[in-house]
């Protein structure tokens, strides 16, 4: 990761199915993450993208989220959209007026070391502030070459 900022940036907006969930406290977290595993697991999903993707995506999910409980606070929500390329995740909470801040010459032991792995599985990330609500955002890729993904078959009057 440049610099020691979190860069500002828009949130993308990107097409595909769109995965929502509250997470009220640090215990609903881990009940998303679990379902989150489910639905990669599935094997639709898991023929879309890598094994290490996969695993990629739930570390983001645990980092970003557990930021949002911890530092941000508030209603945390969490939104994912899936698609052929990887999958964008947003995590969103109550406290605009405190951007992600990455630690910076902290001994590993003491944390804090979420948002720079984040930043390197991350195609690209960013958090933007509006009022009353933060987004910290992450794209992730599938790990496979988007024109070798399998399409599902589309039925048409021809077929």
């Amino acid at each position: 990761m440049s610099g020691l900022v979190w860069p500002s940036a828009p949130v993308p907006s990107e097409r595909g199915d769109v995965w929502r969930w509250e997470l009220p406290t640090v215990h609903d977290a881990s009940r998303v993450r679990m379902d989150l595993r489910a639905r990669l697991a599935h094997p639709s999903l898991a023929s879309r993208s890598t094994e290490d993707a996969r695993e990629g995506l739930l570390l983001v999910f645990e980092e970003l989220s557990s930021n949002a409980l911890r530092h941000g606070g508030g209603a945390v929500q969490a939104v994912i959209v899936a698609n052929a390329a990887g999958w964008l995740i947003v995590l969103s909470d109550e406290a605009p007026e405190r951007p992600p801040q990455p630690a910076v010459d902290r001994d590993p032991a003491l944390g804090g070391m979420g948002l720079p792995m984040v930043a390197q599985l991350s195609s690209d990330y960013g958090w933007i502030g509006e009022p009353g609500r933060k987004h910290v955002w992450a794209s992730l890729p599938s790990g496979l070459d988007v024109a070798a993904v399998p399409r599902p078959r589309t039925s048409s009057a021809n077929d």
